[in-house]
């Protein structure tokens, strides 16, 4: 028995030590070392100070910003601890309770705005985090942010196309924005990612 025993506990300590600790170690150091801003989650910093990440969405309410995409995280929005969907298929009767009371939200903030509403302001994404919206998202909230901060609506378009991210390696996706970052430049604040 105890020649069956002991190589089994030597592989096993063996495994663990390296799965468990130099992997591990390995990686975290390769991943400080090329890419130390993305290893040390994204963090963005106006004057010194964490406001945010790139990564991880926010809940903006007021008129005078830029709102992101609804988050399906509990017990509370943006919540990364508790990242994922809703699940609620298509059919289902509170997603569309869901998304017709946002929809209704949006269009009581500018009733003014006939435009359609673009689907990532009224439906979470997979992770229930996404910090972008797409360009179409940021244009349909242009007139209402320029009334509420007495901007030209021309200036925050320049402000959307300065911000806005295209497509991953030129193919993949569609051109979008980051919500903190925009709102972070309606602001006239410079930031740092570390």
């Amino acid at each position: 028995m105890t020649s069956h025993l002991r190589p089994a506990l030597v592989i096993f300590g063996a495994l663990t030590l390296i799965c468990g600790v130099l992997y591990p170690l390995a990686v975290t150091g390769i991943g400080s070392t090329a890419f130390p801003a993305q290893a040390a989650g994204s963090i963005v910093e106006v004057n010194g100070k964490a406001v945010g990440s790139e990564l991880i969405g926010q809940s903006f309410t007021s008129p005078k910003y830029f709102w992101g995409r609804p988050s399906a995280t509990a017990p509370m929005a943006n919540n990364a601890a508790g990242s994922s969907g809703s699940n609620q298929g298509p059919l289902n009767p509170a997603l569309t309770d869901a998304v017709k009371g946002r929809i209704e939200a949006l269009q009581a903030a500018e009733p003014g705005n006939t435009a359609p509403v673009p689907v990532d302001l009224v439906t979470a994404s997979a992770s229930g985090l996404d910090p972008e919206i797409s360009v179409a998202a940021a244009q349909y909230q242009v007139r209402r942010i320029a009334a509420a901060r007495g901007l030209d609506t021309e200036y925050v378009r320049a402000l959307i196309e300065r911000e806005m991210r295209g497509r991953v390696f030129g193919f993949f996706g569609e051109p979008r924005v980051n919500v903190l970052a925009l709102n972070l430049a309606l602001d006239g604040k410079s930031t740092h990612t570390r």
